[in-house]
C-alpha cells in the first residue's frame, strides 16, 4: 500500500455552531485567531498568521441548536498546535483570564496538551509538540506515547519566559 506524501496536512476545520457571534468571541477573543472573512450573520472564517482560514464557523444547519448528545458520533475534538511551550503557556493564561475551565491537561511524551470545550461543546485541544528526537520510544524503536498529568503551574511559568520548544 502506498503511503500518503509526507507534506500532506489537514488544512482547516469547519464547525457547526449555534450562535455565530459567541463562537467568534471564543476563537477570536480568547484563542486569538483573526477573522479573515464573514458571510453575513451565518458564517465566518478565522486564521492565524494571515492564512485564508484555519477555522470555519457556520450556523447554516445549527442556529440555536444543541450540542450532540453524549454517545453520538461526530467530531471528538479539534487540536491546535502551538509553536512553543511559551506560546502554549500564554494561551493557558488567556483561558484562565477568560474564565474558561479546562477539562484536562496531559503530558503525552510527544507533546503537552490542554483540553477544553468551546461555547458549543466542541472539544478543543491546545498543544505543543516536543522535538521528534525527544519522543519516547520502546526498546524496539516504536513510538511510545503516554498520558500523564501535565504540571499546569509549571507550564504557566513559561508564559513569561523565553520561547522554548515543548519539553
Amino acid at each position: 500500500m502506498k503511503t500518503i506524501h509526507p507534506e500532506v496536512r489537514i488544512g482547516h476545520i469547519h464547525l457547526k455552531v449555534s450562535d455565530l457571534e459567541r463562537a467568534i468571541e471564543f476563537y477570536r477573543d480568547v484563542l486569538g485567531f483573526e477573522v479573515t472573512q464573514r458571510y453575513g450573520n451565518q458564517a465566518a472564517f478565522l486564521s492565524a498568521g494571515g492564512y485564508h482560514h484555519h477555522i470555519g464557523l457556520n450556523t447554516w444547519d445549527s442556529a440555536g441548536g444543541l450540542p450532540p448528545p453524549r454517545g453520538a458520533t461526530g467530531l471528538y475534538r479539534v487540536a491546535i498546535v502551538y509553536p512553543t511551550r511559551a506560546e502554549l503557556a500564554g494561551a493557558l493564561r488567556q483561558l484562565f483570564k477568560a474564565g474558561i475551565r479546562l477539562d484536562g491537561a496531559s503530558d503525552h511524551g510527544v507533546s503537552e496538551a490542554l483540553y477544553l470545550r468551546d461555547p458549543d461543546g466542541n472539544g478543543v485541544e491546545l498543544y505543543c509538540d516536543r522535538p521528534k528526537d525527544q519522543w519516547p520510544r520502546t526498546a524496539d524503536g516504536e513510538l511510545n506515547m503516554i498520558t500523564e498529568p501535565l504540571d499546569v503551574e509549571d507550564l504557566l511559568k513559561e508564559a513569561t519566559e523565553t520561547a522554548n520548544s515543548c519539553g
